[in-house]
């Protein structure tokens, strides 16, 4: 729970907002007790990010084309943002993504026998942290999961067969939920603690 609602159902509604329809991949043992307000399709997921999404393109309606991969546990995501990658995407990018500037130095670091030890110190200017939901013309996401490859998310496999990806400004809202502490997180900077 999240406030008033489940954090997928924060998710859902954002999405019904700013998209045509709502496909939702859940766990496989899920699927058939899943219900979700809000969206029109439920489907298994895969063993993997990659093939879960690919499980959910394969039910997308064919008069789709442009498809928005969002992280159900990004509950913070703006409809501004979803406008921002979807916009992008009409202007003529294969893919649009969400990024923040990288704030922390960041360090290469490898094994050695008495632990991690720095390699180098790398330029976080070139850098940023990448966020959903991302947006991608349909025939371009459907090409780069036709090779079967996993990505940690949608636009490294669009960026493997050469397609354009832009970045568009992302939101601190946007935070991913993956610990129990990041719900205290998102629920604050969701305006819910109030």
């Amino acid at each position: 729970m999240l406030g008033h609602q489940r954090v997928v159902e924060w998710s859902i509604a954002t999405a019904q907002t700013c998209c045509d329809g709502v496909v939702l991949v859940v766990h496989p043992d899920t699927v058939n007790d899943s219900y979700e307000p809000g969206a029109e399709i439920v489907v298994a997921g895969g063993k993997s990010r990659s093939e879960s999404v690919r499980n959910g393109l394969q039910v997308v309606p064919p008069e789709a084309t442009i498809v928005v991969v969002q992280d159900a546990a990004r509950p913070g995501a703006s409809v501004d943002l979803y406008r921002s990658v979807i916009e992008a995407v009409q202007a003529g990018a294969d893919a649009a993504i969400p990024g923040l500037a990288v704030i922390d130095t960041l360090k290469r670091v490898i094994d050695t026998p008495t632990g991690k030890e720095v390699k180098e110190t790398v330029d976080r200017d070139t850098l940023m942290a990448i966020q959903t939901p991302q947006a991608f013309k349909r025939h371009v996401l459907e090409v780069a999961h036709a090779r079967g490859e996993e990505a940690t998310d949608d636009a490294g496999l669009v960026e493997a067969i050469g397609g354009t990806i832009h970045v568009v400004p992302g939101e601190l809202n946007a935070i991913k939920i993956t610990t129990p502490k990041d719900l205290n997180i998102a629920a604050e900077l969701m305006g819910l603690n109030s």
